[in-house]
């Protein structure tokens, strides 16, 4: 198992090439507003949408800096282990891109 549905990305890709890039969870409706989510699986989705459009330079940079993020340990969402917001996760990405 990949962990949960919070790292989960997918890209589903129609006659001609046309791409939907999304995460596969659900809403959750119970963390909404509450800057708790887990924004890794709309990352990977935007990474693996970014590889389908031959932008493989800019998905590997996103992806490395996800990785590394998770990997570092400081800033991770609850799910995960953590007590980060979902703001302070994305930021620690940001930093390292």
């Amino acid at each position: 198992l990949v962990g949960g549905l919070g790292l989960t990305p997918s890209l589903n890709v129609g006659d001609g090439g046309i791409a939907l890039a999304e995460a596969v969870h659900g809403t959750a409706p119970d963390i909404a507003g509450k800057d708790l989510a887990n924004p890794t699986a709309l990352l990977l989705s935007s990474v693996m949408l970014l590889r389908h459009m031959e932008m493989a330079t800019l998905a590997d940079r996103i992806e490395s800096a996800l990785l590394g993020t998770i990997a570092e340990g400081k800033y991770l969402t609850g799910d995960l282990g953590g007590k980060s917001t979902c703001t302070d996760f994305t930021k620690a990405v940001c930093d390292k891109i």
